[in-house]
């Protein structure tokens, strides 16, 4: 099968697919069509000759990539499945079951969860005597969490509680304390949380040449996808893997990096081409999502960006509603107008699961929710636990880890805990004769008072029954599932729905032969389950802006754009936060297809001081008026023939924020060997960008150019 890519892709995303070898950084804009342009230039590598297995292809889901190589396959031929996709977290744990003897990491480790993590630190606050109550010692999920982000941020702990939690400073050193006994288990039990299979990575690109120039042999191209949202051991693996050839593409966009909280480095993106210096830079910038008004006004929002990649999203919808923005009375009146407007989409073309309402924080739609539900409005709420972390999940996963490891403390204790009769003392007791014992699980049996217990029998009758049908992990899961289903009868009102997310677990285990893989899988990217269940005719979406990234709607509404509300009162004036909370709008108003709605209360009452006055935040200073903007009029020109095909607005006059480029920047310029062109962007002093109508885009030195410039 053949692909014609001029048909298929434009300019931009056609340069994209066709770059040979190389570094090349894909700056792709909301809605530009960056999966498709992936999917391409997979199918493009494996076309031209390119072995698949040695392409890999790292993304931030495991769904991500296996639909990409999907598509690919199903662009070209089935030679695509054969590329190697998954995420950072797959890629590590692969590399360090096969390396990490070298670094002292024996192959059959356990991989934690994040409430196994929390499990285990709950324990060591508890050993060390600070979980009584008067001491107020930070939960254990709030040790996770800060422990997690200073690994992932290379961040001392220190500056991190000084940073984010000032108040927890009197606990500093119980907090180390706490971390050291937390490491010390890990290391001693062969267990290694979500942060240690990156750390560890790392660690063995780093140190180990062999293992490095072996995975550079293996893997001649790497494809990174949401490069915007990497975090600094992950950038630095990139260029590990990428080795000499620095045969590396990664794609992603830097208005849309809006996850720091969770370690992701802004930096990495706009410093790519200072790590990888001869990298050629591809701008996506057509969008086939909104109309113009919409990208009009988040063109203008991240116009005033400090630091950025310049580029303008457009679209051949010229057509379309301007954004509005309602300055509401209260927070109730605010619920009110965008309950009213809902109800008139509907009333009109749009169904319910076609409008979103979006908010910085889950509890900026407390009151709207209320209103909602009074006017018999179905809505989900995005941001509930992931798959694993359900309880009923865990306890199933804990007894399908005993028989591959049978030093994990806390899956012993979790399965233990669910007999009758057994609490914590008798489980820590059984844990320790099967560990002395040397019989392993069967030492259960032979314990006095405990071994005769229905319950402790039929535990160790599971354990037989597993390991007779190795090699299968889904009915090594339907087994387990029997077992525990009158566990969860006993326990939970909800069972049979729970039943059913047990039914997905053993689904998913079909795909797999060992039953390694499957946990491994499960616990690097648990599934999604389908926790939020449409109402008749479907049902309205309710979101945080974070959860909502990477989907679209026809109609959006964004509530509380208002100063310290959005941007947070936390966020300083000049701070890296604040240029993220105005990426974080961007990203809000690009989710919208044909309808966005921006809206503040201008009053709320405030416990303690009564009705405090609300501005609108300064974020939507630039949107008044709502003229069309004009790329070209504030230095912003496609990469792509943008002049050809977006719509031709009238100039604007310079407006408060909104700031010229670069003096060359949108001029078009002459050269004698490649005709006219647009300076796109200048690269430090002496060098530019320019994207030629026949050539397309171009580096030049201007000590050497042959250029002219026409206006």
């Amino acid at each position: 099968m053949s692909i014609n890519y001029e048909k298929e892709l434009n300019p931009a995303q056609l340069e994209a697919v066709m770059h040979g070898n190389g570094p090349a950084l894909i700056v792709a804009g909301a809605g530009s069509g960056k999966t498709r342009t992936l999917v391409y230039r997979v199918a493009r590598l494996v076309e031209s000759g390119v072995e698949p297995s040695s392409i890999l292809l790292l993304t931030f889901t495991r769904r991500a990539a296996e639909e990409m190589l999907s598509r690919a396959a199903a662009l070209l031929d089935s030679r695509c499945a054969s590329v190697e996709g998954g995420t950072f977290h797959s890629m590590a744990n692969k590399g360090l079951r096969m390396y990490g003897s070298e670094i002292d990491i024996p192959p059959d480790f356990t991989i934690l969860d994040r409430a196994d993590s929390e499990d285990i630190i709950s324990w060591a606050r508890k050993d060390l005597g600070l979980n009584r109550r008067e001491l107020r010692f930070p939960k254990k999920s709030t040790l996770m969490g800060a422990f997690s982000q200073a690994v992932n941020r290379r961040e001392e702990l220190e500056a991190l509680v000084e940073r984010q939690s000032p108040h927890l400073k009197r606990f500093l050193g119980d907090m180390k304390r706490v971390r050291t006994l937390y490491e010390e288990h890990k290391k001693k039990n062969a267990l290694l949380d979500y942060d240690d299979l990156l750390e560890y990575f790392l660690e063995l690109l780093r140190r180990v040449e062999w293992v490095r120039l072996a995975l550079n042999t293996r893997y001649s191209h790497v494809l990174v996808d949401e490069f915007q949202d990497t975090n600094p051991s992950q950038s630095e693996a990139v260029m590990y893997l990428a080795g000499e050839a620095q045969n590396v593409v990664v794609v992603g966009d830097d208005s849309q990096s809006i996850y720091s909280f969770r370690g992701a480095r802004f930096k990495n993106i706009i410093d790519f081409p200072l790590r990888f210096p001869h990298t050629r830079i591809i701008k996506l910038e057509r969008n086939y999502r909104s109309t113009q008004p919409i990208l009009d006004a988040a063109n203008r929002i991240i116009s005033e960006a400090k630091e950025k990649y310049t580029k303008c999203l457009y679209t051949v919808r010229t057509d379309g509603s301007p954004p509005v923005i309602w300055s509401a009375e209260n927070e109730h009146h605010q619920s009110v107008l965008v309950a009213n407007e809902i109800e008139h989409l509907i009333e009109g073309d749009y169904h319910p699961e076609d409008i979103a309402v979006l908010f910085r924080g889950s509890h900026h739609s407390f009151d709207l929710e209320v209103e909602l539900t009074n006017r018999d409005l179905s809505f989900v709420k995005y941001g509930g636990i992931k798959f694993l972390e359900a309880a009923h999940i865990k306890d199933v996963v804990s007894h399908l880890r005993l028989p591959a490891n049978p030093l994990d403390f806390f899956s012993w204790q979790r399965v233990l805990l669910l007999l009758d009769g057994v609490g914590l003392k008798r489980a820590t007791q059984a844990i320790q004769c099967v560990r002395e014992s040397g019989m392993g699980y069967r030492a259960l049996a032979t314990m006095p008072k405990m071994g005769s217990r229905p319950g402790v029998k039929a535990l160790v009758q599971l354990f037989e029954d597993l390991s007779q049908i190795r090699g299968n992990p889904r009915q090594q899961v339907e087994r387990v599932c029997a077992y525990y289903n009158p566990i969860l009868i006993e326990k939970y009102d909800d069972h049979p729905k729970r039943a059913r997310h047990l039914e997905e677990l053993m689904s998913l285990a079909e795909r797999f032969t060992r039953l390694s893989d499957f946990l491994a899988e499960v616990t690097l990217e648990p599934p999604q389950s389908d926790a939020h269940l449409h109402g008749p005719g479907g049902a309205l979406t309710l979101s945080t802006i974070h959860s909502a990234k990477g989907l679209e709607w026809k109609a959006v509404f964004v509530i509380w754009v208002a100063e310290q509300w959005f941007p947070h009162s936390l966020v300083g004036e000049d701070s890296e936060e604040m240029e993220e909370e105005r990426r974080l709008l961007y990203v809000a108003a690009t989710r919208a297809e044909e309808r966005l709605y921006f809206s503040y209360p201008r009053i709320w009452y405030k416990h303690g001081e009564g009705l405090i006055d609300v501005h609108a935040s300064r974020f939507l200073r630039s949107l008044d008026g709502g003229a069309p903007y004009d790329c070209k009029r504030h230095g912003i020109v496609s990469a792509s023939k943008q002049r050809e095909s977006s719509p031709r607005h009238p100039a604007l006059s310079d407006g408060p924020g909104i700031r010229a480029t670069n003096s060359l920047t949108g001029k078009r310029i002459r050269h004698r060997t490649f005709g006219v062109g647009v300076v796109v962007a200048e690269q430090g002093e002496d060098k530019i960008m320019a994207h030629f109508d026949e050539k397309g885009l171009v580096t030049l030195k201007l000590a050497y150019a042959p250029i002219e410039i026409l206006d």
